[in-house]
This record gives structure tokens, sequence and C-alpha cells, in this order.
């Protein structure tokens, strides 16, 4: 029989380190992964990976992803929905008695609210929601009340329905309690401050407590449309340490470990009571190589990002270095979306890669290499160094912190970085956007951080948004990729596998695709 501990017992024990007396209690589930990324759970702010990992379980859109089939969408608080004949509008019929945590009804104020106030915010991921044409000025005249429980959308921007729709998945969408959040409010910040480190939403769970770097309590929502989740609570605890994470699913102070390296994943396979569970995931390597760099103009020349293509040693990382964390993948759709690109036209060829600099009268090139001081990126540094050197370039390994990483390869401030991107939502657009465009309107694509200038590339990745017929749609994200695979300065390299490691006794966790798709909605132990 397992004792029942606190909420607090569990956070205390597992922040101090001390051993936890007994398994975990029978109806809480208890998560060990790093959450010291987390700013907001506010969904109009929240863009960080834990935030964005929990807003399934806080909040509902009005469509979603199907966890059982994640390329299908579905109803959440939207029951149906139709397409104006204009195809630039959709009408949704709410889902009878939906109710908010507070208890108050889901109404069609409050989709109204919930994308209004996302775009008036301004906060990281309201780009997204701009997309449809929306801005803070505009979105008020494209939401309307059609009855007391139906809800029209409309957008100027010249995109389809299903792009919508799928705009309409993103964290960002989530419909918020608009008498909760108001209630709330402090100098006209539409709740933000509370949303910050609470809830206002439908989801399974609601937030009970918060203590940032140290956990995050999840309670059941009893009033959730979608029916009372079987646990009680969910605790996802801030452990710093991947081995202390392993540790603690080993010995069952934690049912579920995140983010372990894959030494640590390797000797926990097989082990009684364990099981791994290696999921794709959206998530993209590339190398950047920024053409407007200062202190290295050869960087500039098409040659070098050719060369470099053939220096990377894709299997050896993936198979031997990571041990199958990652898969070799060479364009920037991952498997698993539509119109995905299976092409792999490169390998490593470091006479071919050393021949390209030679005609290209490229001697002695001294490059330096950017990462985040944290596995898996020095593993990968140290193999293109190795790799770099063979080929007769010289390799300087530049690690920091998060912070500054970001901060040098969105000011130009890189040579060459190792980075990672994560879509937004589940559409072709949301990577093609990133990857093979550059507009001069402050969005700091991949594109313009290493200053590839493509008005002729961004023309096309903007017909192949607008472009309603499906096939034809897919046919254009295809060529866009061939592409950027082959002329760009960004050498797409892997997608990963999200390696999640379980105690035996949890059954019904699901995870997909997107970041976002992390449900904790039907798990049992």
């Amino acid at each position: 029989m397992k004792t029942r501990l606190s909420h607090f017992a569990v956070a205390t024990a597992l922040a101090t380190g001390v051993a936890l007396s007994a398994a975990t209690p029978a109806k809480t589930l208890v998560v060990a992964q790093s959450i010291a990324d987390a700013v907001s759970f506010d969904p109009a702010e929240g863009f960080e990976l834990t935030t964005v990992q929990s807003f399934n379980s806080i909040y509902q859109r009005l469509v979603e992803s199907n966890p059982a089939k994640m390329t299908e969408l579905q109803g959440a608080l939207g029951a149906s929905w139709k397409v104006g004949a204009d195809g630039s509008s959709l009408v949704f019929k709410l889902k009878p008695g939906a109710a908010f945590t507070s208890g108050n009804p889901v109404r069609p104020e409050d989709v109204m609210f919930s994308l209004s106030r996302a775009v008036k915010l301004k906060k990281g991921p309201a780009f997204i929601l701009g997309e449809l044409g929306w801005t803070p000025e505009n979105v008020d005249s494209f939401l309307k009340k059609v009855d007391d429980g139906s809800v029209s959308l409309s957008w100027p921007q010249k995109v389809g329905p299903g792009f919508a729709l799928s705009i309409l998945t993103a964290p960002v969408a989530s419909i918020v309690d608009q008498k909760e959040a108001m209630g709330h409010e402090a100098a006209g910040d539409l709740g933000n401050g509370w949303l910050k480190t609470h809830s206002a939403g439908t989801g399974s769970f609601f937030i009970k407590t918060f203590q940032p770097n140290e956990a995050l309590v999840l309670e059941a929502n009893p009033k959730a449309p979608g029916g009372t989740p079987w646990l009680a609570s969910v605790i996802l605890k801030n452990v710093a340490d991947p081995v202390t994470r392993r540790l603690l699913v080993e010995q069952g102070d934690a049912d579920i470990a995140r983010d372990l390296g894959s030494d640590q994943i390797t000797a926990l396979e097989g082990k009684p009571g364990l099981k791994v569970l290696s999921n794709p995931s959206a998530q993209q390597w590339y190398l950047a190589i920024d053409t407007t760099s200062k202190t290295n103009p050869a960087l500039g020349n098409p040659a070098v990002w050719e060369a470099i293509r053939w220096m990377v040693d894709y299997d050896g990382i993936a198979n031997n270095l990571l041990k199958g964390q990652v898969q070799v993948h060479q364009s920037f759709l991952p498997v698993g979306f539509p119109g995905v690109l299976m092409d792999k036209p490169y390998r490593q060829d470091l006479a071919k890669a050393k021949a390209i600099l030679d005609k290209a009268g490229i001697k002695d090139l001294k490059v330096t290499l950017d990462i985040i001081n944290q596995p898996p990126f020095l593993d990968m540094a140290q193999s293109l160094q190795a790799s770099f050197a063979k080929a007769g370039v010289k390799l300087e390994i530049l690690p920091s912190v998060g912070s500054q990483f970001y901060s040098r390869i969105r000011s130009h401030g890189h040579e060459l970085a190792i980075a990672f991107w994560i879509p937004d939502y589940f559409d072709p657009h949301s990577n093609a956007s990133a990857f093979a465009m550059n507009k001069d309107d402050g969005s700091k694509t991949i594109a313009w951080r290493n200053g590839w200038e493509i008005p002729e590339l961004t023309a096309k990745t903007e017909a192949a948004v607008q472009e309603k017929d499906p096939t034809k749609r897919l046919k254009l994200y295809a060529d866009l990729q061939r592409e950027v695979q082959r002329k760009s300065p960004i050498v797409l390299m892997f997608q990963s596998k999200d390696q999640v490691v379980l105690r035996s006794a949890v059954k019904g966790y699901v995870q997909g695709l997107n970041a976002d798709q992390v449900y904790y909605a039907r798990v049992s132990k």
C-alpha cells in the first residue's frame, strides 16, 4: 500500500534531495524535469518549453489536434464549425454546457476576448495570430457574436480556412475566462500579471501552486468539459541535474523523467519497473551561418555553405554519439508534417568539402561556433570540430548560457551556431515562414538572423500559404524545402526524438510531435 503524501511533502522532498519515504501517491503524478525556463503561464505570453507543454492541461482552444491521431483536427470548445461562403470566415458553435474552473460558462464573449486580448497584448506568440492579418487596431472588427452559443471569426489575410484552423490550435489561441481574468486586471494589463502564475481555463487541470524554479502543481478540474481526469494532481518538479532526474525515476520517487542524456537513457532501458518512450519530435536541428559576419566575410560565400554540408558526420552524430535521440533529417518540415520532403542528399564527404573550398580559393578558414553550454550541443560541437579539422577548417567552440546565445544569434553576433527550431502550430507555414522568408517587417526569422536576402523565395512562401488547393500547396512546400536544403546558409541536420522515462505503472500518457502536444488528461497509475 502506498503512503499518501501532500503536494508540499513531495515538492519539498524533491527540492531538498531527500528521498521520499515511499512511492508517489496513487493519484499524484510526479514529473522530474527542468522548469527553470518558465516565465509565464498566460497563453497570450508563455512561449517557453515548460509553459507550452502545460497549456493543453490547463486550457482548451476552439479546435485541437486529436491526441489519438495528431495530424487530425477535432473540436474542443468549438463543438462544430462552418466555413463562410467567402472562404475567409468560420462560424463556431460552442460546446453546450462548457464551463471554466471558476464555474463561469464559456460564452462567445470569452472567445472574442481571448483572441483580441492575445493580439493586443503583443507578447511573444502574438505574431502567430498575426498570420491571419489581425492587428491590435483591426482584430475586434473580425470577431463577432452570432448568438449566445455561436461566434464568427473572419480574417483579412489571403489564407484559406484550413490554415486558419491550424492557427487556432496554437496555445496563444487558448480560451480564457474573461470575467476571471478581468477580475484580476491591474493597470490595463488584461489580467496578464495574475495569469503569469494562475490559470483561468477549461482544461483537465488548473494551476494550484507555482513556485518558480521549484515546482508547478496542477490540480484536477472536476468541471472539465472533456471529463474529470483520473489523477488528482500533477507535479512538475524542477530538478536541474539530469543525473538526479534519472535516480528519482529509477527509485520510484518520480513517475516520469524528461530530458535525460543518451547514456542515462541507455542505462535505464530494460530495467524492471521502467519503460522508455521514444516519440518523434518536431524539433529541428540546424547549423546557422551568418552571411553578414563582419569578423569572417568568407561566410558570405555560398561555396562555404556547400562545403559545410559535406563536413557534417550526420550518421555518426545521430547513431553513435546521440544514440538515437535524433534522426538524420535534411529538410525544414519535420517528419509527420504534411508536405515533408524526405530527401537526404548530403552525407559526410570531407574530400568533396575540401575540393569545394579549394575551387573557391578559400584557404586556412577559421570559424567560431556558438552553442548553448548543455547537452547535446557540446557533443555535436566536438564532432563538428573534429570533422571540420579534417577538411582543413579550424573550428573554435564558444559555449554560453541560453540567454547569451540567443542574444548573439538574434543580433548577427555569431559566425556559425548550432540551433534548433520547434513549430508554433501544425501547418507547413510555421516552418516555411522561419526558414524561407526574410521580410523587412521586424520579423526576425531564421533567414533574417543569418542575413540571407531572399525576396523571390519570400514571395514563393507567401504564395504557398495563400494557395487554397491542398495538393498544389504541398507541391509548393516541397519546392521551398529543396531550395533551402541546397542553396541556403542553413544546414539542416537532424530531427529530435523525445525520449521520456516512465514508471511501468503509468498508463495513458500521450505526447505528440509539437511541443504543446503533451496530455495528462487520461493518465492513470
